[in-house]
């Protein structure tokens, strides 16, 4: 035991310590928020690019005048020539288009928008929706109908979505925050385990290929050396987890409060000063009281323990299946054609977490990949945020807690024979020949 707590405290340190280490985990949190940050303002700056400015021509008569202008449009009778306006539009440096509203727009419902460019589908679909407003409205004058009183009767039906407890009491559910949260460990889950599993198979490759395998091995055991290294970088791994969610937590905390103060100073000058008592209500209904009140529907807490006790079962099953497939190699090249129907099933169960699992996270897909151990890292964290019976995560985690026994008793006896195997390639026949020896 005091060897593997020598080897974890080595593959440890020595990666801690390394810079990229330290820029990673400072570096990726900033980097995401940026990132969403910079969607946001390039979303915003390209519809403020794409404005456009339309001339229209109405042969129709009727038309031009109720066309209303909006932040993407600018609409603008011309009563200049065709022929005038495409000159025109050719040599303007801004986005504009010549609208054609034909005599006949009641029977044939088609119109010209004319650009020097592509047309953007936004503005196409836009001076669509407009068009077929005014002649709806035309069309229910004709039969007598009020325009007016149709408008009115809009119904809008807001969803209180309630869920029963195991005490049949109601609470609120939100769908769209469980669904938000599954996908987001998804893709966290299935990122670790391949980048952290690798780790594990190329210190392994490393080591045999500098042929330094061969002096630890005289003073430790296979196993204990394969176990050393893989719940050392499976505590990196961990560590860096604890510490992008510390600092993730704590930027989105500081985002929140820089909203919340602009939403109170803006409401503070629409009521006319910050003495006003409506401005003190103004941060209870902020960004962050939304996104808390969002959070009390699904059980942080609970999905915080079961992503921590998912993701190191699952680390710990895969990274002994890399760390045997490191051992059966000399080098990386060659542990592609293994490392392929490795992952496969973490493939297919991250896929399928976008569509089957979120859309249905208690039938009987989600149900079985979420008890089959090598799916079920990623398909129950998936299923948790939706509320998943006790029993089932119990029986999931001793599933795989028992496979991983298994797989590690197994991925010893491979990496006992392979980490001293040198110059033959290695085939699934050879491999199944070790565990039998």
């Amino acid at each position: 035991m005091h060897k593997i707590l020598l080897i974890i405290q080595r593959e440890y340190f020595s990666r801690v310590k390394k810079k990229s280490f330290l820029l990673m985990t400072f570096l990726v949190p900033l980097f995401f928020i940026a990132l969403y940050g910079g969607i946001f303002y390039l979303t915003k700056k390209s519809f403020k690019d794409a404005h456009a400015h339309v001339y229209i021509l109405d042969q129709q008569g009727s038309f031009a005048q109720q066309l209303k202008s909006d932040p993407n449009i600018t609409f603008s009778v011309s009563d200049r020539s065709l022929q005038d306006l495409k000159k025109q539009i050719k040599d303007d440096e801004q986005n504009s288009s010549i609208l054609v509203i034909p005599k006949e727009i009641y029977q044939q419902s088609t119109i010209e928008l004319i650009s020097a460019d592509k047309a953007n589908i936004t503005i196409q679909n836009a001076v669509a929706r407009q068009l077929e407003g005014i002649i709806r409205i035309g069309e229910y004058k004709k039969l007598g109908i009020d325009p007016e009183l149709l408008q009115s009767v809009q119904p809008h039906i807001s969803v209180n979505a309630k869920e029963l407890t195991e005490d049949g009491e109601e609470k609120n559910s939100n769908t769209g925050i469980a669904m938000g949260i599954g996908v987001g460990l998804a893709v966290l889950v299935y990122l670790s385990l391949f980048l952290y599993g690798v780790q594990v198979m190329r210190g392994v490759i490393e080591e045999k290929s500098n042929r330094i395998i061969e002096v630890i091995i005289s003073s430790v055991k296979p196993f204990q050396l394969m176990m050393g290294k893989i719940i050392g970088i499976g505590m990196v791994g961990l560590t860096q987890f604890l510490l992008w969610i510390i600092l993730t937590g704590g930027l989105v905390f500081g985002a929140t409060k820089l909203i919340n103060k602009e939403t109170v100073e803006q409401a503070a000058m629409q009521q006319g000063g910050p003495g006003m008592n409506t401005v003190s209500q103004a941060p209870a209904s902020g960004l962050g009281s939304g996104i808390l009140q969002h959070l009390e529907s699904v059980n942080v807490t609970e999905i915080i323990v079961c992503f921590f006790l998912f993701f190191l079962s699952g680390y710990l099953l895969y990274s002994a299946i890399f760390a045997a497939v490191g051992s059966a190699v000399d080098s990386e090249t060659e542990a592609n054609q293994f490392t392929m129907p490795i992952t496969m099933p973490l493939l297919l169960t991250y896929v399928l977490s976008f569509g089957v699992i979120i859309n249905d996270p208690n039938g009987p897909i989600a149900t079985w990949l979420s008890f089959i151990p090598f799916t079920s890292p990623i398909a129950m964290l998936v299923r948790i945020p939706f509320g998943v019976p006790t029993w089932q995560i119990a029986v999931s985690l001793a599933l795989l807690v028992s496979t991983f026994l298994l797989v590690t008793w197994l991925a010893a006896k491979i990496y006992r024979v392979g980490i001293l195997i040198y110059g033959k390639k290695a085939n699934w026949k050879e491999i199944i020949k070790w565990m039998k020896y």
